[in-house]
């Protein structure tokens, strides 16, 4: 259907005259037809509007995603166990059905959806990502506007750690504030639970091998949540805030330090919590960011002179030259964080 789209729309068929070309021929159901052309014509479009560049193809070969509107050609329920049941409608009388499994953030996000009328459930695709089906669901939270991040007068830099989180608050004025939560408890509980599944996974007892890995996500996501929290009610205080995360999303393809840090660095929930707070913060109209990691620790967050130097383990001490006089001594810049354990 989308290559017969892309095909029509080349040969210069007018474009109000293709739906109904193409569903004369199609087998799906007639909401899941409109959504495909209108995808495949809005490709055509792009490849106009930037001036003839990257043509779609009408030849393309594999599973096509499967687009529909929500409760035409999809429909998403809440079931008595708390998971988001679905029903597919690609074709007249077929239905696709199941629950669907994914990241609990992403879940989360959902289920608040479905519940409250703040929120407006979208178009969605089904697809085949590295042979695994997907369904990607468009949500809106309809009363809440983000403000611009440009806009923004204080910067909370947050620096997601192995047992706590530190943030920094800084203004043009200099640092406002600064504050690190600590959650050790969910660095002693993945152990835990990871030494306890180890035992019965050695005993063959998968089902309580199954039974472990729940509580154990569910008491990390419980922390997560109080932690993420806590970190957009902090940032609020100050003037027009914009949080800003480390973009680690690549960090874990270069970790190789041996069997067990590897494995206390890949279990960093460090994007489940950038994520939880990010969502958090949308919640109340603060935008959120992402930055390139490398040398933040060394870089002066006021000039952006980089050296060693400024690195030290019980302060941020910023060592500077001014830029207008080089020739004054270096000024010294001091940062010491507040301790604080989240509970």
């Amino acid at each position: 259907m989308y290559n017969e789209t892309i095909r029509l729309a080349k040969e210069g068929v007018d474009w109000n005259a293709i739906p109904d070309r193409v569903a004369d021929d199609a087998d799906l159901v007639k909401n899941t037809t409109q959504r495909v052309v209108a995808k495949a014509l809005g490709a055509m479009e792009n490849y106009y509007e930037y001036d003839d560049f990257g043509q779609p193809s009408h030849t393309k070969d594999g599973a096509y995603p499967l687009r529909s509107n929500y409760e035409e050609g999809y429909n998403l329920s809440l079931t008595d166990d708390g998971n988001v049941a679905f029903r597919i409608s690609a074709k007249p009388y077929n239905h696709v059905k199941g629950v669907l499994e994914g990241s609990d953030a992403h879940l989360d996000v959902l289920k608040t959806a479905l519940e409250s009328d703040d929120w407006k459930i979208g178009t969605a695709e089904a697809l085949f990502h590295n042979d695994t089906p997907e369904l990607h669901v468009n949500v809106t939270n309809t009363e809440q506007t983000v403000r611009d991040k440009q806009n923004s007068r204080t910067v909370v830099g947050v620096d997601v750690n192995e047992d706590n989180v530190a943030l920094t608050a800084l203004s043009e004025d200099g640092v406002e504030d600064t504050l690190v939560i600590d959650f050790p408890e969910i660095k002693f509980e993945r152990h835990r639970y990871f030494t306890m599944r180890k035992r019965v996974q050695n005993a063959g007892k998968d089902g309580i091998h199954n039974t472990l890995e729940g509580r154990e996500e569910r008491f990390v996501r419980d922390r997560l949540h109080k932690v993420s929290r806590h970190i957009v009610e902090w940032s609020q205080q100050f003037e027009t805030p914009c949080i800003v995360f480390e973009d680690l999303k690549e960090m874990r393809d270069s970790i190789d330090y041996g069997t067990r840090m590897n494995r206390r660095l890949h279990h960093l929930p460090f994007r489940a919590l950038q994520y939880y707070t990010s969502y958090k913060a949308a919640f109340e109209g603060v935008p959120t960011a992402w930055i390139d990691p490398a040398y933040t620790s060394q870089r002066c967050p006021m000039c952006g002179h980089t050296e060693r130097a400024n690195r030290n383990k019980k302060a941020v001490q910023m060592q500077v030259l001014r830029a207008s006089r080089p020739q004054r001594p270096r000024c010294k810049r001091q940062y010491r964080r507040e301790r604080r354990e989240e509970t």
